[in-house]
C-alpha cells in the first residue's frame, strides 16, 4: 500500500511539473515591463515617453489562451518623457491631472486568440477619470523556466487611444490628437494550477 501511494505521489508531482503556470505577477521591480507611448509634436517629429511606475498580473494558460485576463494599474505622475518641464505640464490639469487622478487602470473584458502567437486584447482603460474600451493587438514573446527556477511569459502589445476620449483636449494641433500606446510585459508565474 505504501508503495502504491509513494507510486501516486511521484505521478502526481510529475504531471503538476509539466503543467503550465496561469497567474503572473508582472516584473516591474526587475524592469523588465515598459509602457511607452508617442505622440506626434505638432506634426513635425515624434515625442516619445513612458510611465515608470506601475504593477499588474495576468493569467495565461497557452491550452485555453482565450481565458486570460490582465489587470493593470499605473501611476500617472511617473509619466516620464526626458524633459522635466514637459513632465510637470503633463501631470498638471491640461494633461493627466494626476493630483485628482493619480492612477489610470486597464482591466480586461476579452482575450481572443488569433494563431501564430498574436491575439486580440479587449478591456476598459480608465484615464483621466473616463473610462472606455480598448482594443490591443497582442504578440506572444515566449515563455519558459528563468535562471532563477522560476517561470516567466512575455507579450508585446500595440493600441492607440485620442486624447479627447479621455477628456483631454488640450489643443496641440489637429496632427498631435492620437497616442500610440506600446506595452511590453514579462510576467512571473505566481501559481501552479
Amino acid at each position: 500500500m505504501k508503495r502504491l501511494l509513494a507510486i501516486g505521489f511521484t505521478a502526481l508531482l510529475s504531471f503538476s511539473g509539466a503543467l503550465h503556470a496561469t497567474e503572473y505577477k508582472i516584473d516591474t521591480a526587475g524592469a523588465h515591463a515598459f509602457i511607452n507611448f508617442k505622440i506626434k509634436h505638432l506634426g513635425y517629429s515624434w515625442l516619445y515617453g513612458r510611465f515608470n511606475e506601475f504593477e499588474g498580473r495576468f493569467n495565461y494558460d497557452p491550452a485555453k489562451p482565450d481565458a486570460s485576463s490582465v489587470d493593470v494599474t499605473i501611476k500617472t505622475a511617473s509619466v516620464d518623457s526626458n524633459h522635466a518641464e514637459r513632465d510637470k505640464h503633463l501631470r498638471g490639469k491640461d494633461f493627466l491631472a494626476v493630483d485628482k487622478y493619480p492612477t489610470a487602470t486597464f482591466k480586461s473584458t476579452s482575450f481572443k486568440a488569433l494563431g501564430d502567437g498574436k491575439a486580440e486584447l479587449k478591456g476598459t482603460l480608465t484615464l483621466h477619470g473616463v473610462s472606455k474600451p480598448v482594443t490591443i493587438a497582442v504578440s506572444e514573446i515566449g515563455g519558459g523556466k528563468d535562471p532563477w527556477g522560476g517561470y516567466r511569459q512575455g507579450f508585446h502589445g500595440t493600441t492607440e487611444i485620442a486624447l479627447k476620449d479621455f477628456g483631454i483636449d488640450f489643443d496641440l494641433g489637429p496632427a498631435s490628437q492620437i497616442v500610440e500606446l506600446t506595452l511590453d510585459v514579462e510576467g512571473i508565474a505566481q501559481s501552479m494550477m
